[in-house]
């Protein structure tokens, strides 16, 4: 898997795969996934197979250590200066699912975050998901105060 970072004629792959990975409630809306590739390109890695875009991982930084529900869809919270990234969404198709692409975009997010010295990786994700960031060194802060989509999250941090 080839990965880059996200620019806007990618817009319409992305919100499509963004469609298929998650409720309609919780899917990013197509301009608030443009506003994060025209503000935060470099938060905004696309893995491409055979030159196709089949996933993405997305965020955006600032100082806090918890997401708040107006963040995923809003950039004005985002400051490039801010010692902790945030990921607002990992995606990868269903057809490509479970063959490692989302393990590959993940820590090419957390490799990100080293190399621009950020201090922590912080995300929200369900209760199903909690081992899968754990493997990755997050530790679970317990449930969130987040209600994004309706759904109940739990918040996560990694340390860099």
């Amino acid at each position: 898997m080839k990965i880059r970072n996200a620019v806007l004629k990618d817009l319409e792959t992305i919100t499509n795969i963004e469609l298929e990975c998650f409720p309609i409630a919780e899917a990013a809306k197509k301009d608030a996934i443009e506003d994060r590739i025209t503000t935060f390109s470099d938060g905004f890695l696309v893995g491409e197979v055979d030159d196709k875009i089949i996933g993405f991982i997305n965020g955006a930084a600032f100082d806090g250590m918890t997401i708040k529900d107006e963040y995923f869809s809003d950039m004005k919270y985002h400051s490039d200066k801010g010692k902790t990234l945030a990921v607002y969404g990992l995606d990868v198709q269903p057809d490509y699912q479970h063959k490692g692409y989302a393990r590959k975009l993940m820590n090419a997010f957390i490799e990100y975050g080293k190399s621009s010295q950020r201090s922590f990786i912080i995300l929200t994700c369900k209760e199903h998901l909690l081992q899968y960031y754990e493997s990755f060194g997050f530790e679970n802060n317990g449930l969130s105060e987040s209600s994004h989509g309706g759904a109940k999250w739990y918040d996560m941090t990694l340390t860099l």
